[in-house]
């Protein structure tokens, strides 16, 4: 892949890669000892992904150059297209890119000379957080094979939706959608099934936010969610005993989930947030790799100093 934007362009083997690199970054800290600059261009809020990139990035040992929209030349009428040249011009190695638009990777990917990951694309694609919900699933099960993943909510607006039932489908997982007649797509063609269906036959229950943001009209579907639609305590117990629950977040407790559910037993919820970390740093190596930005001498192991021990044996995708 030429950049990091949507799991169209990935492989089963290309994620599956990605998945062990991050395990190979859970298990020793490794560093990369070139200087390398990572600018954060994020249009749109973000608590859990713009952090955990910044974190990816310092474990890694790499620079976070500051971006503040309200702040920036975008505020005098700067396109995304002359921000992203300009961090490219002043140094920046790799673009971490975050913007309302569903296409807005269409504007710079033959234009700008630097790796590209994308960070979340309107409704469209937010293939870093499909990975690290893969990952997720994948340390429980051990495989993706037919695990059944049901993805609940506000499917229509949802960038995460498309992407996770995207890349679980090229995994092997047989993935369904339960949501509001509403926030249906019907562009997307997986099965549909209720949300007491739902409970009952899923492994992985995924469950998302009403896009409230995204909404150009009030939606009859939103009153009386949470009895309606959402995971309440009563639903919990309808679940199959080894089954989890997953939310890339934010969770609007009481809505599409009780409030005590957030962290029960079954709740993978913050441990999706761990691993973002370090799926991110996946991603990221990765990228500087290919581009040739770094290379394997690049890349050290801080506990034991084995700089220059090689990528594949670093079980590192290449």
């Amino acid at each position: 892949m030429k950049h990091f934007l949507s799991v169209q362009d990935m492989t089963a083997k290309d994620m599956i890669d990605l998945l062990e690199m991050a395990q190979s970054f859970r298990e020793e800290e490794i560093r990369i000892t070139k200087q390398v600059f990572a600018a954060n261009l994020f249009f749109e809020p973000s608590t859990r992904t713009k952090s955990s990139f910044i974190i990816a990035e310092k474990k890694l040992g790499m620079e976070s150059l500051e971006f503040n929209v309200e702040s920036s030349s975008m505020k005098k009428g700067e396109s995304l297209y002359d921000t992203a040249k300009t961090f490219e011009a002043i140094g920046a190695n790799v673009l971490v890119v975050r913007h309302e638009a569903d296409d807005w990777a269409n504007e710079l990917k033959d234009k700008i000379a630097i790796p590209i990951v994308n960070g979340g694309a309107g409704t469209k694609a937010h293939p870093t957080q499909s990975l690290l919900d893969a990952d997720t699933i994948y340390q429980e099960f051990g495989t993706f094979e037919n695990i059944n993943i049901v993805i609940a909510g506000d499917i229509k607006h949802s960038r995460v939706a498309k992407s996770n039932a995207e890349m679980l489908t090229k995994l092997g997982a047989n993935v369904y959608f339960t949501c509001a007649p509403d926030f249906q797509d019907k562009n997307l063609d997986y099965p549909y099934i209720t949300m007491d269906e739902a409970v009952e036959i899923g492994d992985v229950l995924m469950l998302l936010r009403i896009q409230h943001e995204r909404h150009n009209e009030f939606s009859s579907s939103t009153v009386n969610y949470h009895e309606n639609f959402g995971l309440t305590i009563e639903r919990e117990k309808r679940m199959k005993n080894h089954a989890i629950i997953l939310h890339p977040g934010p969770v609007n407790r009481g809505v599409e989930i009780d409030s005590d559910l957030v962290e029960c037993e079954r709740s993978r919820i913050f441990k999706q947030m761990s691993n973002g970390v370090f799926v991110r740093m996946a991603v990221l190596t990765t990228q500087l790799l290919n581009w040739g930005i770094i290379d394997e001498y690049h890349i050290e192991k801080r506990n034991n100093n084995c700089r220059g021990q090689s990528v594949s044996n670093m079980r590192f995708a290449n």
